[in-house]
């Protein structure tokens, strides 16, 4: 399977905080080579911004170890088509949410978060 996750929950993940039974779940299986899971471009920005603002513990050498560790865990890039993804989801207004939202239309997966907008819009499948 192949999934996409938000900001929040790899932040969760790398921070070994509670995190919702199906996300921890699915981080487990790409784990143990059994599932894929990229994480959006935007999203290593707002860790990167997030660290240096102090209001995470996890940084991006966390997310470097954590992709040379697991080959199950990718980055995917911002590209043209996530952007034309993006721009098609209207029901979720925050942009860089839209842009994590885009990404998992574009892949056809399934996105692990616990925003309540995201899991509220119509555009994607959500896991939590």
């Amino acid at each position: 399977m192949i999934y996409v996750t938000d900001t929040m929950a790899l932040v969760l993940y790398l921070e070994q905080r509670k995190s919702g039974a199906k996300a921890d779940f699915i981080f487990r299986q790409m784990e143990q080579g059994n599932g894929t899971i990229y994480i959006p471009a935007i999203a290593l920005a707002e860790i990167g911004y997030l660290f240096e603002r102090h209001r995470i513990t996890c940084s991006l050498s966390d997310v470097r170890h954590l992709i040379d560790t697991y080959s199950d865990i990718r980055i995917h890039p911002l590209t043209l088509d996530v952007v034309e993804s993006s721009f098609s989801i209207l029901d979720i207004p925050e942009l860089h949410d839209r842009l994590i939202a885009g990404t998992a239309r574009l892949l056809q997966a399934s996105l692990i978060t616990n925003d309540p907008v995201i899991i509220a819009s119509a555009s994607v499948t959500t896991i939590w």
